[in-house]
């Protein structure tokens, strides 16, 4: 099989380039090679010539890595929406779900009408209201990812020092989002397909005295940060049975409604009562070796090979299960109540029309 493994070729060159994102292109190459499949690598850059190049390179298959154009996460749906228009089968989320989860107000609004726990939120644009969510709260770009634009200085306790961080956000960002802070232990799902792995945790057992208990830009990026020491992963989490049901159920029901397909992971609180809240809904986690997603996998006796595998074997699946055009029209003909033709019946499995 010829696979083009896609990435933000972008941010992986230039002055402040962005190693870790070649280092896990490198990986996840030489993992579907070493399973004797052909691998093309082809960097998105804004000039779209990339665009030519994976149109002529006739791949079965994007394993698709692109998390943003020239680090721009707002542009990431954009890259899938190619792979879509061209009719190439990819691995992850559709671009629909892709924006949707890029736009953490929408989501949570579907999540809450949908009756899943969210913590009191608004969106807040420049010359709008400072609204009232409660204190703590937190205020975060409303649409990024990787933690951009997270810090210690996003969680404020009074209605001054938020007016303070929203006014100094939106000079960066057109949108921000204020929610309610939940103190409590916080947690990763991880969904595989149909399959929820293992529940992980984020320890901030040694967080430094004084510092909220997030997890920041600096602890995801900064290795050896002091905020990165203080936020640890551990998985399986330490969890009563029916939390951890729980859990899972809440989960999947978010994925389900954001319309996730492939793999992804759910990002919750549990307050010091026990209840869960949603925080996040990530269609496009990290899948480096040593993140997340693949921690979760290894503890459900799937090593990273195998992890990349299942994630091809997804992206194939939903590409055979989608209809050709054609018998989506003559579908959508027949129930429209229009009379559909002899050739169009043909489309059709016996008994369907």
């Amino acid at each position: 099989m010829k696979i083009c493994v896609l990435f933000d070729g972008a941010s992986a060159s230039g002055l402040a380039a962005d190693v870790s994102i070649m280092g896990t292109t490198r990986i996840v190459s030489a993992s579907l090679a070493s399973e004797g499949n052909e691998i093309i690598e082809i960097g998105v850059f804004p000039d779209a010539r990339w665009v030519d190049k994976l149109r002529r390179a006739k791949v079965d298959l994007v394993f698709n890595l692109c998390e943003s154009i020239d680090g721009v996460a707002a542009l990431e749906p954009s890259v899938i929406s190619v792979m879509e228009l061209l009719a190439i089968p990819y691995t992850g989320s559709s671009s629909w779900t892709t924006s949707l989860t890029l736009r953490k107000h929408i989501v949570n609004a579907a999540l809450e009408r949908a009756g899943l726990p969210v913590p009191n939120f608004a969106l807040v644009r420049r010359g709008t209201p400072i609204p009232a969510v409660g204190f703590p709260a937190i205020c975060k770009p409303a649409a990024e990812d990787a933690s951009i634009g997270i810090e210690q200085r996003s969680v404020v306790r009074t209605t001054r020092a938020l007016a303070e961080r929203v006014g100094a956000m939106l000079e960066r960002w057109d949108e921000v989002l204020v929610q309610r802070y939940v103190d409590g232990r916080e947690v990763n799902v991880g969904i595989l397909g149909d399959a929820v792995l293992p529940i992980s945790e984020i320890k901030f057992d040694h967080m430094p005295k004084g510092m909220w208990k997030i997890v920041t830009y600096r602890s995801k990026w900064e290795e050896g940060s002091d905020e990165d020491v203080g936020s640890v992963p551990h998985c399986p989490a330490r969890l009563p049975a029916g939390a951890a049901v729980q859990l899972r159920r809440i989960a999947m029901a978010a994925w389900r409604i954001v319309g996730g397909t492939g793999y992804g992971r759910v990002d919750l609180r549990i307050d010091e009562r026990g209840r869960p809240w949603i925080l996040e809904v990530n269609a496009n986690p990290d899948i480096s070796p040593d993140a997340g997603l693949a921690r979760m996998a290894r503890m459900a006796g799937i090593d990273y090979g195998a992890l990349i595998r299942r994630v091809c074997e997804l992206g194939l699946e939903r590409s055979r299960l989608g209809a050709m055009t054609a018998e989506r029209w003559a579908l959508a003909k027949n129930l429209s109540g229009v009379a559909v033709t002899d050739d169009e019946l043909q489309l059709f499995p016996a008994g369907e029309v």
